[in-house]
């Protein structure tokens, strides 16, 4: 197998200039991105990307859930497609870099490669994974989850967002349904770049997280019913407070995670309250905890405990209450192979690394259950994500690219 070399670089500035680019596509409110899925900033963004990948001569293609391809030819016409990627949309709030370096970073990698025209054994291939973010359309990692098998693409078509539209109507419209079934395309093996999400790698002083684990995860969907009631003439004995009961639940999710600290956490992002008015006692609170752990025993003990507490709150307050699981995977080992070749990368271009699990979900952790796969991180500036103010340095996103570049260039065997 020949090894590329190890001046083999990417170019910082071009990735850069892509990823400003690719922001002023679905622009937030304070200096982020509100690119949603399947909308029509998403759309414009997709059609962005494709532009890109053909001008360097990539066969594009988009299957029947919206997930796009990029390919480059290799040498050996049988050879499964080495894939790196990630994806474009973002949060409601989201910043410039979650996902989008993952996708803007392998079409660098593969700019260079066809500069250099360099030669694979393996094709070599880029995917953009329809709804990572599952913002709009619960649950997230929703694309690579059909293609993986984890969901049957006719439930994915029917999720709907707030206002009632169903993702299959959504795709449809913004001209992104492609023809090509679900999940066909095979997989050498994947490799996801991102930002880490977290404060690790900065804290640490490392340019590159190779990640070993993902943390496996619970949503849990709580309602719990009470009775609206006047706040001023209400006595405080005949209250059934269904506000009062969600907030006694959240504070015990925090204690159940710190329970089993600093092996798991948890959280409540989610939650509204019905009638929502300010004289009237809450009747309906309904709410998300999103319970994480690479461990899986911890994530069952931690379901198990929060049911039986929120039960009792509620009993002894006289309230109503149900449970909904909104989304769940289990802890996740990255291929070790994969994991090695990341790690070897990174150590023969001379950065800072560090093994690291991820907090995060992503894509590679459906796609890991297919083919072998690893993650790369890069840090992000006070581990700050999902928010208008992420931000990460051009040497940051170059230090990952470059890892990128030689991790795939190993794994899909130069030829010449």
């Amino acid at each position: 197998m020949t090894t590329p070399t190890g001046n083999l670089r990417i170019e910082s500035t071009r990735l850069w200039d892509r990823l400003m680019r690719m922001a002023k596509i679905g622009p937030g409110i304070a200096g982020g991105n509100n690119r949603q899925a399947l909308t029509d900033a998403d759309a414009e963004g997709r059609a962005l990307f494709q532009r890109w990948c053909q001008d360097l001569g990539c066969t594009v293609a988009h299957d029947s859930m919206g997930n796009m391809f990029a390919v480059r030819a290799g040498t050996d016409p049988n050879a499964a497609p080495v894939y790196m990627g990630s994806h474009l949309d973002t949060q409601p709030t989201g910043g410039k870099y979650d996902g989008v370096l993952g996708v803007l970073g392998a079409l660098e990698v593969m700019q260079i490669i066809a500069e250099l025209d360099v030669k694979t054994k393996h094709p070599i291939a880029i995917a953009n994974w329809s709804n990572e973010e599952g913002t709009r359309f619960a649950p997230a990692l929703l694309g690579s989850g059909v293609f993986a098998g984890v969901y049957d693409q006719s439930w994915a078509y029917g999720r709907k967002d707030s206002t009632d539209k169903t993702f299959g109507d959504e795709l449809a419209r913004i001209g992104w349904q492609g023809d090509e079934p679900v999940g066909i395309r095979k997989m050498h093996a994947y490799y996801e770049l991102h930002i880490e999400q977290g404060p690790i790698l900065e804290a640490q002083g490392k340019d590159i997280g190779v990640v070993i684990h993902g943390q496996g995860l619970i949503w849990l969907q709580i309602t719990i019913q009470g009775k609206a009631s006047h706040t001023g003439s209400t006595p405080m004995a005949m209250r059934k407070n269904a506000g009062l009961a969600m907030a006694r639940v959240i504070e015990k999710v925090d204690q159940i995670a710190l329970s089993h600290a600093p092996n798991a956490v948890g959280a409540v992002g989610h939650l509204e309250v019905t009638p929502n008015s300010r004289n009237v006692i809450p009747e309906t609170a309904i709410f998300t905890v999103d319970f994480r752990s690479p461990d899986a025993s911890i994530l069952q003990d931690m379901e198990a405990k929060l049911r039986q507490e929120a039960q009792q709150i509620t009993g002894e307050m006289g309230l109503t209450i149900s449970f909904e699981n909104a989304g769940q995977y289990a802890p996740v080992s990255f291929d070790p192979a994969c994991v090695t070749t990341v790690r070897q990368a990174a150590k023969k271009l001379g950065y800072a690394h560090m093994d690291l699990i991820s907090g995060a979900g992503h894509d590679a952790c459906w796609i890991n259950q297919i083919c072998p796969t690893a993650m790369i991180m890069c840090p992000c500036v006070d581990g700050l994500s999902h928010n208008e103010a992420e931000k990460i340095t051009p040497a940051w996103a170059a230090a990952g690219t470059n890892t990128l570049l030689h991790t795939v260039l190993e794994t899909a065997q130069i030829t010449s």
